[in-house]
């Protein structure tokens, strides 16, 4: 009985409407920022990311295809579709604005459909290689989110730095004086 009350839940809820802005929500919402311009945008878009960096993408926020995976597997790679190919459109409401033009360079990047297409076929389950897609995605938009960022150097770094700067002119007056010792010493010589 148990086993048959438990068959038709899991089939009404695969027949029921999934909500996807419940997954949308999961995320952080993205800054209206075009491009990263003033150091107040630095800060909202650092911000973003730390939120980011601790949350995983849902699956309800992209489309994933299943094929026939070749390479290592035996029969299971002819029975079972286990390859994933997951397709995000790149204009997706979570994916910041001004992370577009570092992904638009990236090889993942497709022009024709204006998305992310990444695929998987590094596990022999549908499951651990769908993971493996998004966590991929993960770190694309990570990286891409990121790589404008620029970061101030701290009291302590400038105060290090200063400090290098006069030991590395102190060590080349005292290499240059020496270098001027050593040709002094030679026209001085007397030759009788």
């Amino acid at each position: 009985m148990l086993r048959c009350l438990s068959l038709h839940l899991t089939k009404n809820a695969a027949l029921a409407p999934r909500n996807y802005s419940q997954a949308a929500n999961s995320l952080p919402p993205t800054p209206e920022l075009t491009a990263l311009a003033t150091p107040e945008d630095h800060h909202e878009a650092k911000a973003w990311i730390s939120k980011f960096k601790t949350q995983t993408i849902p699956k309800s926020l992209v489309e994933l295809n299943f094929s026939r995976s070749s390479g290592p597997g035996g029969q299971n790679v002819n029975k079972v579709n286990t390859k994933v190919t997951l397709k995000c459109p790149l204009d997706s409401s979570w994916i910041p604005a001004w992370a577009h033009s570092h992904i638009k360079a990236n090889p993942h990047y497709v022009s024709s459909s204006k998305s992310i297409q990444i695929q998987s076929t590094v596990f022999r389950s549908q499951s651990q290689n769908i993971d493996d897609c998004l966590s991929k995605l993960h770190d694309l938009v990570l990286s891409a989110s990121s790589a404008d960022i620029k970061n101030e150097p701290t009291q302590e770094q400038r105060k290090r730095v200063e400090f290098l700067e006069r030991a590395e002119k102190a060590r080349r007056r005292q290499d240059k004086s020496y270098r001027s010792e050593v040709k002094k010493n030679r026209s001085k010589r007397g030759w009788d």
